[in-house]
């Protein structure tokens, strides 16, 4: 994640805005973005200070409430797709996405390997053998 700029730099450029200069012009001239520029100056209006916010941390897993319903899900019914696990979330009223689905999963490294039903659905490739008289046409 990309640094704040300096406290120093946004309470110049805000104390040129508050001076007369539009926003626009003098995030040109510090060569910043004017979005942030006016963003500044409307926080130095409504709270007093540019400085920038703290970050945030690392959000707590959403699931590890529903985490025992999961894993007797998956237990009850192991071919469950990611989908279906977010449509049934969905049903007890917890609105999810696949992707946090998946790192629910991931935390536990639990995958779910493909079962021969699952692959292709295409004919079997031939024998080498007939592949072999193909090339003779005489031995046919």
């Amino acid at each position: 994640m990309a640094r704040p700029y300096s406290l120093d730099l946004r309470t110049r450029l805000v104390r040129i805005v508050e001076s007369g200069k539009s926003a626009r012009s003098t995030a040109k001239l510090f060569s910043v973005s004017p979005s942030s520029a006016i963003k500044w100056v409307q926080r130095w209006r409504r709270e007093g200070s540019v400085a920038p916010r703290a970050k945030r941390g690392h959000r707590r897993p959403v699931l590890e409430a529903q985490a025992e319903w999961i894993l007797g899900l998956i237990k009850e019914r192991s071919d469950l797709t990611l989908k279906e696990i977010c449509a049934a979330l969905a049903k007890r009223g917890v609105k999810t996405c696949v992707s946090t689905v998946w790192n629910f999963f991931e935390r536990r490294k639990i995958s779910f390997k493909k079962k021969p039903a699952c692959q292709r659905t295409r004919p079997p490739r031939r024998s080498r053998r007939a592949r072999r008289l193909e090339r003779h046409p005489g031995a046919a």
